[in-house]
C-alpha cells in the first residue's frame, strides 16, 4: 500500500512540482492551499507524512503544527505524523521553531527534488 503524504503550500506550482515528483515514486499524494484545508485532511485523510510551507495565508505551518498538538492534547485524533517543513525562509528563527516543534526535517527553497525524494524515504523509515 501506497504511503500517504499530505503536501501544504499556497505556491500551485509548488504542488504541482512536488505532487509529480512524489507520484513519480509511487507515493500517494493530497494536497492543501492553507493551513486550514491542511487541518481537515490531516483529520479525514490521515496522512503518513505531512510536506508544509510555513508562511501561507488563513493559518500558516506554525499553527497547523500548534493545532495538531492541541487536537491530538485534547482528543487523541491525530496520531503523531511526521512532518518536513518547506520554506523559503531560511533565519536562524525558523530553525529554531522546527527544533522546538520536532519537525522531522526541513528543506528551503528552492529545493533538489532528489534531496526532498531523500528526505521524504528517510522520515517514512525507508
Amino acid at each position: 500500500m501506497a504511503k500517504k503524504i499530505l503536501i501544504v503550500d499556497d505556491d500551485p506550482n509548488i504542488l504541482k512540482l512536488v505532487k509529480t515528483r512524489l507520484e513519480a515514486h509511487n507515493y500517494e499524494v493530497i494536497a492543501a492551499s492553507d493551513g486550514e484545508e491542511c487541518m481537515q485532511k490531516v483529520l479525514s485523510d490521515k496522512p503518513d507524512l505531512i510536506i508544509l510551507d510555513i508562511l501561507m495565508p488563513k493559518a500558516d505551518g506554525y499553527d497547523v503544527l500548534v493545532g495538531m498538538k492541541e487536537i491530538k492534547a485534547l482528543t487523541g485524533k491525530i496520531p503523531v505524523i511526521p512532518v518536513i517543513v518547506l520554506t523559503a525562509l531560511s533565519d536562524p528563527r525558523v530553525r529554531g521553531m522546527i527544533e522546538k516543534e520536532e519537525i522531522k526535517d526541513y528543506i528551503v527553497k528552492p529545493f533538489n527534488a532528489e534531496d526532498l525524494l531523500n528526505k521524504v524515504r528517510q522520515a517514512l523509515g525507508g
